[in-house]
């Protein structure tokens, strides 16, 4: 059966965004190992590699994604029972009401908007990081 581990999926094909995530986790002392990806074919290839010991405690995932959407990801996510349950977080500078509206009727647990400012995204990462990985119960194993 799978069992969740520590990491956070990364899913994120800017390398601007994908720095100022790391830095913010890092910066806000958010220890846990980050596994990034470039595109939703890679996320996809990532929770279905039979290899994997555990599934990631979290994926962070961009909407507007090559290959594959952050939408489609998040679809295929939710349909398989090996992964349905995972905690989905989806970032993205997006904030159009049928992105959002999308997102949730597909089962996002989380829909924030990246910020601009590096202050406020790392504050936005930072309470990302300690709902979400400290507060926040995870499922049960399956």
């Amino acid at each position: 059966m799978s069992r969740m581990n520590n990491t956070i999926l990364l899913v994120e094909d800017n390398p601007d965004d994908t720095e100022l995530t790391i830095m913010a986790l890092s910066e806000n002392r958010i220890g846990n190992e980050i596994k990034h990806v470039w595109d939703g074919e890679e996320a996809l290839q990532y929770l279905d590699d039979c290899s994997l010991p555990s599934l990631p405690q979290l994926v962070l995932l961009d909407l507007k994604l090559p290959k594959i959407s952050g939408l489609e990801v998040l679809k295929q996510i939710r349909s398989s029972p090996r992964t349905n349950r995972l905690p989905v977080v989806v970032l993205t500078s997006s904030d159009e009401d049928q992105d959002i509206a999308a997102c949730y009727d597909s089962g996002v647990n989380s829909y924030i908007r990246k910020p601009v400012d590096f202050d406020q995204f790392s504050e936005c990462v930072k309470q990302l990081g300690l709902y979400w990985l400290v507060l926040n119960i995870g499922p049960p194993e399956m």
